[in-house]
């Protein structure tokens, strides 16, 4: 059915990765294995080969191997990377870009789905380093299998021990075939902010990272919708989507969501776009002179407003859920929004604390729907992306059918 890469690292669990291969292999899924080096010193390559009927890979730079670049080859093919088990060291290397060996490597090259199922002792676990490393991993789609707790082979008591192996297959499974309200649902999500030029060298913008709106394209995409992500400038890595649209501006982001809209059962506009832009660009770097600086600026297009018209002309159109950051009267605020601009959830949050909202990795939010509000408590921002999923589910299982991919 699929063909999987199983990674397989060193960690006392990796002989549980034998039953995994056949677990996989009787759902119909052909497996090809890549072990680190460490892994080799508790289960023998050998023993992968014979399961899979693949040579089993262990070494990147192996003679004979590049002759086809193995690893970006292979990263093409592949319907899922499955990490089992994954130690506190790959998941240091998978979130900070580091592609040291064949496993690392491919995670980098590859855009399959990609599910790790973390084991290590647990305090390393729990550890803000480990920790931070799985945000930022969640944040851009990869999938967990949380570890068991148990009796851990360092004689440790607690979290950490590797998920059995039909947990970890049953995982894969639903990566490969997602169910629910949003498989196959067509999702534009907007993020980052926009950069709005005033000569060729500055711009007014704002601190958005995009990393609220790109854990949402996420958690949609680990949902099996097909989505759009809309980027203004960041710095943050996107996920893997259906479909990356970066644009700069308000204007330019006005377009490309209005241009897709129609296709799209759910549009959330989670991205910073500026509500004023200068009213001209000079052509060339404005020179220092004088104590102050005169700039004009006009209103910019309101893309969710825009939406909400011409949903509301129509009568029918994508479900709508838009942002509101505010520093005061938050929820008041975004009640207000909700009925002005027509959307059926605004997700409110308060950019006045240090711990959530722009420039962090946390967020704790308001969702504000026609039923009430529900406050969502501080966490990574990747779990309240997914409460705003599941409320976004629980509107579309009440609409007509949404549009489907094709």
């Amino acid at each position: 059915m699929a063909l999987i890469a199983l990674g397989v690292t060193g960690g006392i669990g990796a002989y549980k990765a034998v039953e995994v291969v056949r677990g996989l292999q009787k759902r119909g899924h052909d497996v090809v294995a890549i072990m680190t080096a460490n892994a080799t010193r508790f289960v023998g390559p050998i023993t992968f080969e014979a399961i899979t009927r693949r040579p089993v890979i262990t070494d990147q730079f192996a003679p004979g191997a590049n002759a086809d670049i193995e690893h970006i080859a292979l990263a093409s093919t592949i319907d899922l990377l499955l990490v089992a088990p994954a130690t506190a060291n790959i998941l240091g290397k998978f979130a900070n870009g580091i592609a040291d060996d064949f496993l690392s490597t491919l995670y980098v090259a590859t855009r399959a789905p990609v599910l790790v199922a973390p084991a290590m002792n647990t305090q390393m676990f729990a550890h803000e380093a480990v920790r931070r490393n799985l945000d930022t991993l969640a944040a851009r789609g990869v999938r967990f299998v949380e570890p068991g707790e148990g009796y851990l082979a360092c004689g440790w008591i607690g979290k950490g021990r590797l998920a059995e192996p039909d947990e970890i297959v049953a995982a894969a499974e639903a990566v490969l075939r997602p169910e629910g309200p949003l498989r196959g649902t067509r999702v534009l999500v907007t993020a980052g902010p926009t950069y709005e030029d005033f000569d060729p060298v500055r711009y007014v913008g704002n601190r958005s990272s995009g990393r609220m709106g790109f854990a949402i394209a996420a958690e949609a995409a680990r949902r099996g919708a097909e989505v759009t992500l809309v980027a203004g400038p960041t710095a943050v890595e996107p996920p893997a989507v259906r479909e990356l649209v970066r644009v700069r501006s308000a204007v330019e982001m006005h377009e490309a969501v209005l241009a897709r809209a129609d296709q799209m059962a759910v549009v959330v506009m989670a991205a910073a776009v500026a509500d004023y832009a200068p009213e001209r660009r000079a052509s060339q770097k404005v020179s220092k002179q004088g104590d102050t600086l005169t700039l004009t600026l006009k209103k910019t297009p309101d893309v969710l407003a825009d939406l909400g018209k011409r949903r509301l002309a129509n009568g029918a159109g994508p479900l709508l859920v838009g942002f509101a950051a505010e520093t005061e009267d938050v929820v008041a605020r975004a009640r207000a929004k909700r009925e002005r601009k027509h959307a059926d959830l605004i997700v409110a949050n308060d950019v006045s604390r240090a711990d959530a909202g722009f420039e962090v990795d946390t967020n704790a939010v308001t969702i504000v729907g026609s039923s009430g509000a529900d406050t969502v408590p501080l966490q990574s921002k990747s779990g309240v992306a997914a409460a705003i999923l599941n409320r976004i589910e629980q509107l579309l299982q009440s609409r007509p059918a949404p549009a489907r991919a094709r």
